[in-house]
């Protein structure tokens, strides 16, 4: 199973557990029930942007969505094609609540990121590059080496105002309050692939 494939069924497995038609999922998410169902037919790739709007309207792990299966390496970046690349590092751990992900973003561009979860602490550091972060109503700069902790449950921007790829991590803490059966979930998918 490709990422492609393993977005498609995570998806409809989520869905489909909660019990919920396409049209719940859009509420719940704010992704057009179009897009849902054409994501759920392996059909459409979505953006970054969208895949968070999903994780927070379904309460799960941004990771779940993109953690690939074991057997797939992670192709090269082309920053002509993509704007943001993310990759996990540490995909989500159930017992620490976190997610931890290497990002490139293609120069010039920007990633308005929607509020995560109510308690989601989100922790960028920058690796290589500019990293311009919009947090608490200000844009910050983040150079190579620099840091930023803020509430991922407000909006909040990643922007790379320079003609490089910047480069950064970000260490996602979710609240303690998942519930046991989202962990049950997380688990299982984690075991077929």
């Amino acid at each position: 199973m490709n990422i492609a494939q393993h977005l498609s069924a995570t998806l409809k497995s989520l869905r489909q557990q909660r019990e919920w038609s396409l049209s719940r999922l859009a509420d719940e998410t704010g992704v057009s029930k179009a897009m849902l169902g054409q994501i759920e037919r392996n059909e459409s790739s979505p953006t970054v942007a969208t895949l968070w709007k999903i994780a927070t309207g379904l309460n799960v792990p941004f990771s779940l969505f993109i953690t690939p299966p074991q057997s797939e390496t992670p192709g090269a970046f082309d920053p002509q094609q993509q704007a943001m690349v993310v990759t996990p590092v540490f995909p989500w751990d159930p017992e620490l609540c976190f997610d931890h992900f290497s990002i490139l973003l293609a120069p010039g561009a920007l990633s308005e990121s929607t509020p995560h979860e109510k308690g989601v602490i989100e922790h960028v550091i920058a690796i290589s590059g500019t990293l311009d972060m919009y947090v608490a109503g200000e844009w910050r700069r983040l150079e190579a080496g620099e840091g930023l902790r803020f509430a991922g449950d407000e909006a909040h921007s990643y922007r790379n105002s320079t003609q490089q790829v910047t480069h950064f991590h970000s260490l996602i803490h979710y609240p303690k309050e998942k519930t046991a059966s989202e962990l049950a979930v997380r688990q299982r998918d984690n075991n077929y692939q």
